[in-house]
């Protein structure tokens, strides 16, 4: 039984300990090295007086970012990661929330650390574990105490989402429910020591953890693909077969980069043998695809939200699909259990065929938001059809039914919250985002499914061209707007609310 995210890491670095764990563009990790840097981090965020607190890391996607994660949890603290590209708004609205005691950067990430305002220490990745660094000595002892008094239900990591306010949400995750979440993906697909996994994910989102928590507990090897390469798919399926990489687990629009544009004549990833996705549709066209060119390898839809630790559905493409098909998100993981609520908390059943809310309940159920009692509060509510004790589910907001095989299926967003490149967005976060700037009268976004692309129609003072400019100030790449629309003014409906429908026939 796994207590602690950690506790194969030891076993698995004495068993591999030359072996390369985790691999980026300039650096690698073995498993001995690895695990040694962990205890440094640990020994010196106990040595500093820091215990159950946030520790911010600001680092470069790299192995020794990990390192710096699983230092930090090692000394029974959680990390809050946080990127580059993150536009500083978002940045000092995630370290207001935390108000953590300690920040890690790198060498690249320093000179930006000093100016974030940021009121803890910080520190460098080097200046704990680089040579000379006077960090060499590991207080084993003191590490052990800490594992020793921690339970499964201790925090270990805090990852903000998208919040309709303007405030990103921080979800934080326990011990337990990683654990679980890793047992059962690792058994659904087949997770081994001789698994080479390609990342395709940034390391601050809770996608990473399909590679890093299965690299240390199987010794397995996860590459970090170069993000560049994605907009290279011949040099991206060149990298796959270079580095032997058999197992992916991508966005979708990840893999249809590969596809669509025709790579599979010139070179396949005869390595592949494991393909999950998940977060967003995949295009049967596209899916065909890569059946055709890897006959023999296993395909698997993956569904779930971060406030369920990740994913917490799956189906095994077991059969062929026509054209206009959707791909089933099938099952849930042992543990975890679906319930498909109508709009008066009623069960829908398997066999009405109707549509519900999908809501999770089970071991997958993370924290709650970070600070933010309201919110949580909202979205991890009371199972109503439980009568005889209070049991916690989440309601994610997405609307499901079951097909006539009695397979879930995903049907739509039930409120304002979207799917766009993988990410779950709030229309409400851009809209407030776009009020924010000076001269602006009034904001509202749609989501064009058609295209597939985010809208904001605005009121103000400011050219179209403009405001996406303006906007990446505050959002995250992926949140800024495809189009931007300027309008007199925003049309209402009798009752003063925006009215969407109105909007949407301007995009046509």
């Amino acid at each position: 039984m796994h207590n602690h995210v950690l506790d194969e890491l030891k076993k698995t670095a004495a068993k591999f300990p030359e072996k390369a764990a985790f691999c980026g563009e300039s650096s690698v990790l073995t498993f001995r090295e690895l695990d040694r840097a962990v205890d440094v981090i640990g020994t010196y965020i106990l040595r500093n007086g820091i215990r159950k607190s946030p520790v911010v890391v600001y680092m470069e996607k790299s192995p020794e970012e990990v390192a710096a994660f699983f230092g930090i949890i090692r000394a029974g603290s959680y990390y809050v990661p946080i990127d580059a590209e993150m536009p500083q708004v978002r940045i000092h609205l995630i370290l207001e929330n935390v108000k953590a005691p300690l920040l890690i950067c790198d060498e690249v990430t320093a000179a930006s650390a000093s100016e974030l305002g940021f009121t803890g220490k910080i520190v460098k990745y080097s200046e704990i574990c680089g040579e000379g660094s006077g960090q060499e000595q590991i207080d084993e002892t003191m590490l052990q105490e800490i594992h020793d008094s921690s339970i499964d239900t201790d925090p270990l990591y805090v990852v903000f989402t998208s919040g309709s306010t303007g405030i990103p949400k921080g979800v934080v995750g326990c011990h337990r429910a990683v654990n679980d979440y890793i047992s059962q993906l690792s058994e659904v697909l087949g997770f081994s020591s001789e698994t080479v996994f390609g990342n395709q994910t940034p390391l601050y989102l809770d996608a990473c953890f399909k590679e890093l928590f299965p690299t240390i507990r199987f010794g397995a090897t996860t590459y970090f693909v170069p993000k560049t390469l994605f907009m290279q798919p011949l040099k991206l399926v060149q990298y796959l077969n270079e580095h032997k990489i058999n197992t992916v687990c991508w966005v979708v629009s990840a893999l249809t980069i590969i596809s669509k544009f025709n790579t599979f004549k010139t070179e396949i990833p005869k390595y592949l043998h494991t393909i999950a996705f998940g977060s967003e549709v995949f295009p049967i066209k596209q899916f065909r695809m890569w059946q055709e060119a890897l006959p023999e390898a296993t395909f698997t839809n993956l569904y779930g939200p971060t406030e369920g630790t990740g994913m917490c559905c799956y189906y095994r493409v077991d059969r062929a699909f026509e054209e206009g098909e959707a791909i089933p998100i099938g099952r849930p993981f042992d543990n975890t259990d679906i319930i498909l609520l109508d709009e008066e908390n009623r069960e829908v059943t398997k066999e009405s065929g109707e549509q519900g809310e999908i809501c999770i309940r089970g071991t997958s159920l993370t924290l709650g938001y970070m600070n933010n009692p309201e919110k949580t509060s909202e979205s991890f509510t009371i199972n109503p059809l439980q009568k005889g004790w209070p049991e916690l589910i989440y309601r994610t907001g997405d609307i499901g039914r079951y097909n006539e095989r009695g397979e879930l299926m995903f049907v739509s967003r039930k409120d304002f919250q979207i799917k766009h490149m993988g990410h779950r967005i709030e229309l409400g976060e851009i809209e407030v985002n776009a009020q924010m700037i000076d001269g602006i009268t009034g904001a509202a976004c749609i989501y064009d499914k058609a295209s597939g692309k985010i809208v904001l129609f605005y009121s103000g003072d400011k050219e179209e061209a403009d405001m996406k400019v303006l906007l990446k100030d505050s959002l995250p790449r992926y949140m800024v707007p495809n189009v931007t629309k300027k309008l007199d003014a925003i049309p209402l409906t009798s009752n003063g609310k925006t009215d969407r429908v109105t909007l949407a026939g301007y995009i046509k």
